[in-house]
């Protein structure tokens, strides 16, 4: 297998992002990965030659930050290939309990540091006019469960995001592929990932029924994050990757369902649909 591509894949401390950051030094790779605390990186990773791994303290809310590691990794290693938006985090509760502050911030992480690295990412890209971009959406960003409107909200927006770029970037030799991974047993459902609205509403039992369902899913996920990683690997030796991927047999589920449903609740409405057209 050629190893020659250059990595930079973002959240890289815990979970899908440490487990691809492990394989890709196991088999060879260079790469950049960031965490906001590059030395709990390093520890996470554990020893891995500097010539092959370039750990990267970066605050994904700032385009300037984002900006700068992509010039390091460069300088480091003379080009970049592939880009992995894997950071973001779970944020649970109705919507009028959310805060304004707890919107911004999901948003900041979830998708605009989405957006702020492909365009750190694409003036390289475009140059050597190849490379690829992997952004992790979520099964909730086509068919969310309950009490996770906000956190369906940001994952819809990577999804649809990705959807536009795979066009926009075509024609420069540059491939995008939005995974929607079902449960993976990673961190994902414990507290360093996932946050709630601090404000609680009487009333929304099937809510808090559907929050506490998906704690005591913590440590049972069927998703395996190491076959995750190396499906990723695989994504970019694909000479033409799919532009949206359901990783999961629960993701492929819980898809199929809402493709039946969608195709379902058209043709009823069919006629409305045609209704509003001119005569």
């Amino acid at each position: 297998m050629k190893t020659d591509k250059v990595w930079f894949v973002t959240g890289a401390s815990k979970g899908m992002g440490l487990s691809l950051v492990k394989k890709l030094i196991g088999e060879g790779y260079r790469l950049a990965a960031t965490s906001r605390e590059s030395q709990r990186l390093v520890d996470a990773v554990g020893h891995a030659e500097g010539t092959q791994f370039l750990p990267l303290e970066v605050d994904l809310t700032s385009a300037e930050s984002i900006h700068q590691a992509f010039e390091r990794t460069v300088a480091h290693f003379g080009k970049v290939d592939v880009l992995v938006n894997n950071a973001g985090y779970g944020i649970g509760g109705a919507v009028e309990e959310i805060n304004q502050e707890e919107i911004k911030d999901s948003f900041d992480i979830n998708v605009m540091a989405v957006i702020k690295t492909m365009q750190s990412a694409m003036p390289y890209f475009r140059q050597q006019q190849s490379g690829n971009i992997i952004n992790i959406s979520s099964i909730a960003g086509f068919a969310p469960g309950i009490g996770w409107a906000m956190y369906a909200a940001t994952k819809y927006a990577v999804t649809g995001l990705s959807e536009v770029m795979a066009e926009d970037v075509k024609e420069f030799g540059v491939k995008v592929t939005v995974v929607a991974p079902g449960a993976f047993r990673t961190e994902f459902l414990e507290d360093s990932s996932l946050v709630f609205a601090k404000k609680k509403i009487e009333g929304y039992s099937a809510i808090r029924a559907s929050h506490e369902k998906y704690a005591a899913m913590n440590g049972t996920q069927i998703g395996n994050p190491e076959m995750l990683a190396q499906v990723l690997i695989d994504l970019v030796g694909n000479p033409n990757p799919p532009i949206r991927l359901y990783l999961g047999s629960d993701a492929y589920s819980r898809a199929t369902e809402k493709v039946n449903l969608l195709a379902e609740e058209l043709e009823n409405n069919k006629q409305i649909s045609y209704s509003t057209d001119f005569n």
